[in-house]
């Protein structure tokens, strides 16, 4: 679990599928609950890519509101691997490699 002194995180989930990020804070907690069969209060991070893959989007809600998140990449792309399920939970070791674009494992996964 990472642990702040205010924000803990139990998961990490990253959706296997793009989304359209033009999506606010409603539409994607929408998307958690009604395509990812996930609670979005849970304390869990909640990451999504484009379908370029240049940009991702994290939910996160904290007890007290929401967070939403976006990262650009200014050269190349998040490297996404589609999996067999909808989400895959993913380390913190591997939630810092994929935000700073590098693959986050070298498995059974196909990377995009």
């Amino acid at each position: 679990m990472i642990m702040n002194a205010a924000i803990p995180i139990v998961h990490i989930y990253r959706a296997s599928r793009p989304i359209d990020l033009r999506k606010g804070i409603d539409g994607i907690s929408s998307i958690v609950q009604s395509l990812l069969q996930m609670d979005p209060y849970e304390h869990s991070l909640f990451i999504f890519t484009s379908g370029s893959r240049n940009r991702i989007k994290i939910l996160y809600c904290d007890g007290s509101g929401y967070w939403l998140m976006l990262k650009r990449m200014d050269k190349g792309r998040f490297k996404w691997c589609i999996g067999s399920s909808d989400t895959i939970t993913i380390s913190e070791k591997q939630f810092a490699r994929l935000i700073h674009g590098f693959p986050i494992s070298g498995g059974r996964y196909k990377f995009v």
